[in-house]
């Protein structure tokens, strides 16, 4: 995928994850932090899956890299979250 394809993906890659993880409580975010959110849990996702299953995840527009990716910003938005409360 090319730079702006990571970027659109991880828009909605985060998204859906703030969407999954804010429930009545969801802090409304920016568009640079989705973005971020979305690639860094792409990334963490994708590791998780090598980590998992041992082989390697190519990403590309198709429904198992969007639920990879969206897994991983699940995650990294639940672990922040959970940091910050305290």
């Amino acid at each position: 995928m090319g730079f702006f394809s990571w970027i659109v993906f991880g828009a909605l890659a985060g998204w859906a994850a703030n969407l999954i993880v804010g429930g009545k409580q969801r802090r409304p975010q920016g568009c640079l932090l989705s973005v971020l959110v979305g690639v860094v849990g792409a990334a963490l996702g994708g590791l998780l899956y090598r980590a998992t299953t041992g082989e390697e995840k190519t990403f590309g527009f198709d429904f198992a890299s969007f639920g990879v990716a969206v897994l991983g910003a699940v995650l990294l938005l639940a672990v922040l979250r959970l940091a910050t409360r305290r």
